[in-house]
């Protein structure tokens, strides 16, 4: 493989496939982060119904951080979101079911993407080393065309 002129082309081409892999990985590990916030108001949700109790005080959110303090009136009457929009009212023990699917299925993503993110970083290994291994070759080009020798052909 001779990388004449074209070399400094080949090592700017792979190092561009390398930062956008690298740009692709930071954005799917954020996204096991948000799936990880996902699972953790989960968890916090299943303790708040386990702890729960009919008559208790709690602080319900309004948005923009703004709370207001209710009375649970009957902890048997909870109200899941069952994805696309659509919600049901459930007992705790039901509500406590959905919320284990939902924590199970954003398991079974976050695996989804960590092996999408492992495949990515051995790709982009590969790259690097086809990106030395280039850089490695210009270099002994360039030596012998010092030394006044013809390049040699490594293919």
């Amino acid at each position: 493989m001779s990388l004449g002129g074209g070399g400094q082309q080949q090592l700017q081409q792979l190092s561009q496939e390398i930062q956008a892999i690298e740009e692709e990985i930071e954005e799917l590990e954020a996204d096991v982060e948000e799936l990880r916030q996902e699972q953790t108001e989960i968890e916090e949700a299943k303790e708040a119904l386990d702890v729960l109790e009919t008559g208790s005080t709690v602080q319900v959110p309004l948005g923009g951080d703004a709370y207001v303090r209710a009375e649970v009136e009957d902890i048997d009457e909870v109200v899941v979101s069952l994805g696309g929009g659509y919600a049901a009212e459930q007992d705790a023990e039901d509500a406590v079911d959905v919320l284990d699917e939902k924590k199970a299925t954003i398991d079974e993503r976050i695996e989804g993407v960590q092996g999408e993110i492992s495949e990515l970083g051995d790709e982009a290994d590969q790259l690097e080393q086809q990106a030395q291994q280039a850089q490695q070759q210009m270099m002994q080009q360039q030596m012998q065309a010092q030394q006044g020798q013809p390049p040699q052909d490594d293919e």
